[in-house]
């Protein structure tokens, strides 16, 4: 019985979540053909903690792509802003030092705390600051949703820098983080 027990267990444990690679529905990618293909997937382990698929390295023409040395040169930028663009509860367990919540749904409401105005129902970006924006990493689509949604309302996209690493590098790499404030 104990036996049968502990194998039991075992088999669950084992069990594994697959995630989508390109799209949430493909789980894997064929490299290779024949008797030397190789199936690659992609599973939840405890690096790989964030579902979501790959997103490009730049969401939309005229985006800037950003390491972590830049994002920290912009936290000292008084031209710059860094915007976490997750939702609140993200945010408020952990986030980049100095960084500001506008979560992803919201940023086409919020423009004018990036410096722009509104002026007849349409957004003027002309003096908009130079937007660091980043989610929960490399398959996290809710950065790249708001850069073009930011563009579709007449942000610059050169304004917009864009940390496809986010949360999950910023910590992999053991950066200081807080907890996220009103």
């Amino acid at each position: 019985m104990l036996l049968s027990t502990v194998l039991f267990a075992d088999t669950k444990a084992k069990e594994v979540e697959y995630l989508g690679l390109f799209d949430i529905n493909q789980v894997s990618y064929i490299v290779g053909s024949g008797k030397d293909a190789i199936e690659i997937k992609r599973t939840m382990t405890s690096c790989a903690k964030n579902k979501g698929w790959f997103q490009p390295y730049v969401p939309a023409k005229g985006i800037n792509a950003v390491t972590e040395e830049e994002m920290l040169y912009a936290l000292n930028d008084k031209e710059a802003i860094v915007v976490d663009m997750r939702t609140p509860d993200y945010f408020f367990k952990e986030t980049i030092p100095r960084a500001i919540n506008i979560p992803y749904g919201e940023i086409e409401l919020r423009l004018d705390e990036l410096g722009c105005t509104q002026k007849d129902g349409k957004w003027d970006c002309t003096n908009a600051l130079k937007v660091y924006g980043f989610c929960n990493g490399p398959v996290c689509p809710q950065s790249p949703t708001a850069m073009k949604t930011m563009i579709r309302n007449g942000f610059p996209a050169e304004k917009i820098y864009y940390y496809r690493g986010g949360m999950l590098d910023w910590t992999a790499l053991g950066l200081t983080t807080v907890k996220g404030l009103f």
